[in-house]
């Protein structure tokens, strides 16, 4: 986005911070600032977290800044000490609070604070679908409707020029003669269900093909391999661990089918990813999912593991539906670019200078108007 936003934008100043807030702290951001242009730059780097809070919890903090236009906050984290600087908040999703038990305590209580805090002192919401939207005045009917925008993600990759090369090491995975599915291993993206429809698809004499796993190791999922074991397939199960864009790349562009079964999803960035390259996609139906694939995927309940099982043997034995969906993938993964996202931003930008600014406590007052602050008089 900001890459876009460089470009199409470029008599503007960027200030990147690489850390933001206090709930989360990367010791291991690039050193460098990673956007080309003489108006893009590192803000003031902090060797430690606690130094890092302290910048960011500062009451002057808008001061320490140097009298930034707009704050565009986008890992969660969001201040609330601001008096004139407009704050502009991405939203991802709400799954912390459908469902306690796909994170960690820590994570849910972080991600919370953020949100809560946009509630009351974001000027402007960017959510990233209309899923996400919605799930957003839900929870916070408080907030003024005509200040949230729906942004799309799009893909960051190029089929063109983004061949790829297949993971080192791996003689399993051959071209087109492989399932995949991309995503950190957690009980949201609900691998559990999808390697126990794999399992019956094995049982049932499907094509062999084995199964690709791609992402980085999660949380709440130390039991996985025994539950591999368990089911019989793990032998045919290849776990790659978190993957090079360039390996990504190849995945996409050579598996028989990309199968997303996650069970709540603010966008889903590698169902486009994947379509991207027209890789053939298996998905589940909830949230912002078919929003996202239209129809341009086969759509599934996230618990129909007999449906998921059954779409895989069909999908293995019928090049025509394969190529189908190819086809209807790479044309709906047209409608998510970047260069029309950061377009949309940058209005979005124009729009907070000009709307009057928030105020806390206004919104406070607000808040108060709904029994006890929630819809349905829900606490969290």
């Amino acid at each position: 986005m900001i890459r876009k936003l460089t470009q199409i934008a470029s008599r503007e100043e960027y200030v990147l911070y690489p850390d933001f807030g206090d709930f989360f702290f990367d010791a291991d951001m690039p050193q460098n600032c990673p956007v080309d242009g003489p108006k893009a730059h590192y803000g003031p780097r902090h060797a430690t977290a606690q130094m890092a809070r302290r910048f960011w919890t500062a009451t002057d903090l808008e001061r320490q800044l140097g009298g930034v236009d707009v704050i565009h906050a986008n890992n969660y984290w969001c201040p609330r000490q601001l008096r004139d600087t407009r704050l502009v908040y991405t939203l991802y999703d709400l799954g912390f609070l459908q469902e306690p038990s796909w994170t960690t305590e820590t994570n849910r209580e972080g991600c919370f604070q953020g949100v809560f805090s946009a509630a009351v002192a974001a000027d402007w919401v960017v959510a990233i679908s209309q899923a996400t939207k919605a799930h957003f005045l839900e929870v916070f009917p408080f907030f003024p409707s005509d200040r949230i925008k729906v942004i799309y993600p799009g893909s960051r990759f190029h089929p063109a020029s983004s061949v790829g090369n297949p993971p080192a090491g791996l003689s399993k995975i051959q071209p087109g003669k492989f399932w995949l599915s991309v995503g950190t291993l957690e009980p949201r993206k609900n691998q559990d269900r999808l390697v126990e429809a794999y399992a019956a698809y094995v049982a049932a004499g499907g094509e062999p093909m084995p199964l690709v796993l791609a992402g980085g190791r999660g949380w709440l999922m130390d039991d996985f391999a025994e539950r591999l074991d368990r089911l019989g397939i793990a032998d045919h199960v290849i776990r790659t661990g978190y993957v090079s864009d360039d390996v990504l790349a190849w995945l996409y562009r050579n598996c028989c089918a990309h199968i997303y079964f996650s069970l709540f999803e603010g966008f889903g960035l590698p169902v486009i990813e994947g379509m991207t390259f027209g890789a053939p996609t298996i998905a589940s139906n909830t949230t912002s999912i078919p929003e996202i694939t239209g129809t341009a995927a086969i759509l599934l309940a996230p618990t129909d593991v007999v449906g998921l099982t059954g779409a895989l043997l069909r999908i293995s034995i019928d090049r025509n539906l394969r190529d189908a969906f190819s086809a209807k993938g790479r044309e709906r993964a047209g409608a998510f670019e970047w260069e029309r996202s950061a377009g949309q931003l940058l209005e979005l930008y124009r729009l907070a200078l000009e709307w009057p600014k928030r105020r806390p406590e206004d919104n406070f007052d607000s808040m108060r108007t709904t029994r006890e602050g929630w819809p349905n008089g829900r606490s969290f």
